[in-house]
């Protein structure tokens, strides 16, 4: 039986660390801080937004929220241009949409930036089903419903457990694609298998700690999950 297919987004299917990278240096240099290291704000890229100032920033509640109204003013203009899609990403999901692969997204990036991105880059028909934090939305286009929700962040399980069930799926017929150790233990709490990239943000050695059942090194490795 073919696997049921879950990825995570950034750093997975979207090289999207330069854009995250300048926009938070510019959030930090609007507040006037000092900017953190560029290993140290790639390090937190999986992370929910907030989560990532307080680490970076040691920031208080309030004052990461400040930090992220900063920076989603940020994100059209300093984000958006610096995406892309990795190479093969395209032709691979291509591929398997064709062999019937069932597909979905567990991210920790709002859905509205989700969904613009996925648009921009020609992607969106196939995911049946998209999960964020503030919920599941259900269909491929127009006929899309929107499930609100209040998840735990990564590496809590319950994104993908509620992907499990919405798209009705068995965690031992899916495996939870990423490329950080958030990604991996999200998928090993569900019950799911798990394949670690290592093309994406977390290295090798700190995704094996993680205890990955797959690791795969080139994205066209992705159809051999099947």
């Amino acid at each position: 039986m073919q696997p049921n297919l879950l990825f995570d987004f950034d750093g997975t299917l979207a090289d999207t660390a330069p854009g995250i990278v300048a926009t938070l240096s510019e959030t930090f240099l609007q507040m006037g801080l000092p900017v953190p290291s560029r290993q140290d704000m790639v390090a937190t890229i999986g992370l929910p937004l907030w989560r990532s100032f307080q680490q970076l920033g040691h920031f208080s509640e309030a004052e990461a929220q400040e930090a992220v109204v900063i920076y989603k003013r940020l994100f059209m203009s300093c984000e958006v241009p610096r995406i892309s899609m990795f190479d093969g990403i395209r032709e691979a999901l291509e591929q398997l949409s064709l062999r019937g692969i069932k597909m979905g997204i567990v991210t920790s990036r709002e859905s509205h930036s989700l969904q613009l991105i996925l648009q921009n880059n020609g992607i969106r028909h196939h995911f049946s089903a998209l999960a964020s934090l503030s919920g599941i939305i259900l269909g491929r286009g127009d006929d899309t419903t929107v499930h609100p929700s209040s998840f735990q962040p990564k590496p809590a399980p319950d994104m993908v457990l509620t992907m499990l069930d919405v798209m009705h799926l068995r965690a031992d017929e899916t495996i939870v694609i990423g490329d950080t150790t958030y990604d991996i233990e999200m998928g090993n709490r569900a019950g799911c298998r798990t394949c670690a990239v290592t093309w994406g943000n977390h290295s090798l050695e700190t995704l094996q700690t993680s205890h990955p059942d797959i690791i795969i090194h080139e994205v066209s490795e992705l159809s051999q999950l099947l």
